[in-house]
């Protein structure tokens, strides 16, 4: 069996040897030559490519000196169900800025419609008070949670709907103010015949409520107060002893959590003074994200890649062309 297996001449494996190393020898000279081309290239091109240099950092210094990018944040919650209805008026606004729209725009009341480039709305994720609010918010967003990843699911628009508070980004060129753009926008959100009705019935019913609560305040005062004119059957300095039937600490516990409801009722009313309520409202802050403030970087080296590679192409079409003749 030994005679028949393969023999192994020292020779071959050397000739191996040698021709990898040729190879490897050959990758690294090429490499070589191709920095030496460029070098080259660059010292032919010196005059040309500072030109450019220069053009493309002024330019772009001068783009973003006038062409500057602000957003302008308004945090708001939808009252009365709106959420829906705001997403769709801002989606309505979002087209008729694309489309450069000016005619509606100006009708509704932004003095510079040209100025404004974008307008978007997302929810600021709050999921804890999202499920501790109902209980089957949080199961419903454990059953989807099943079928997909949980960071997806509370930024989708069906989850996304159920926050309570919205952030609308107004995008301009340039400084704004919030009579220009901000406030016809929150006009423009908030007009609406049927949430219009529903806001005035909701008024009504924690405006009434108010009143109701506070009347049974002023009652369960007067039972207080009469306690403390001298219904007591003993008294002494520190301690006073009342007729075993009249709760006295329910009375005040009731009057404790009422207290409380009314406060929430207040808040309440103050709340719907808007359909659409404006929380917070921060103007004109810089944007510098995308290219924005960045031109004087990218400019020059968009003009320098474009100039070789115009250089490139001719070359390798005078080769081609010698090649073809």
């Amino acid at each position: 069996m030994s005679a028949n297996l393969p023999q192994h001449n020292p020779e071959d494996q050397e000739i191996d040897l040698t021709q990898i190393y040729k190879k490897i020898r050959s990758f690294f000279e090429g490499i070589n030559t191709v920095i030496f081309k460029c070098i080259r290239f660059f010292f032919r091109n010196a005059i040309v490519i500072v030109i450019l240099l220069i053009v493309g950092v002024g330019l772009g210094m001068f783009l973003d000196e006038t062409q500057k990018t602000y957003d302008h944040q308004i945090i708001v919650a939808p009252n009365f169900k709106s959420t829906d209805y705001l997403y769709s008026k801002i989606e309505l606004l979002t087209s008729k800025i694309a489309e450069k729209d000016t005619f509606f725009l100006k009708s509704i009341g932004i003095k510079k419609p040209l100025e404004v480039t974008k307008i978007s709305i997302e929810p600021i994720v709050d999921v804890y008070k999202l499920v501790s609010n109902n209980e089957q918010n949080f199961e419903l967003l454990e059953l989807m949670a099943q079928n997909g990843d949980l960071k997806t699911v509370v930024k989708e628009t069906t989850t996304s709907k159920n926050y309570n508070y919205h952030t609308i980004v107004i995008s301009t060129n340039g400084i704004t103010n919030q009579n220009d753009i901000v406030k016809p926008i929150l006009d423009y959100v908030n007009t609406s015949g049927y949430f219009g009705e529903v806001q005035k019935i909701s008024v009504n019913n924690i405006q009434q409520k108010i009143k109701e609560k506070e009347g049974i305040i002023v009652q369960i005062d007067a039972i207080l107060s009469s306690f403390s004119n001298g219904n007591a059957t003993n008294k002494s300095d520190k301690l006073i002893y009342y007729n075993e039937n009249i709760q006295l600490n329910n009375i005040i516990k009731t009057k404790d959590s009422i207290v409380n409801v009314l406060g929430t009722l207040k808040i309440d009313l103050l709340n719907s003074r808007r359909i659409i309520n404006e929380n917070a409202i921060s103007l004109n802050i810089k944007n510098n994200k995308s290219i924005n403030g960045k031109r004087k970087v990218i400019i020059p080296i968009l003009f320098i890649s474009l100039f070789i590679f115009i250089r490139f192409f001719m070359s390798f079409y005078r080769k081609q062309s010698l090649k073809a003749e």
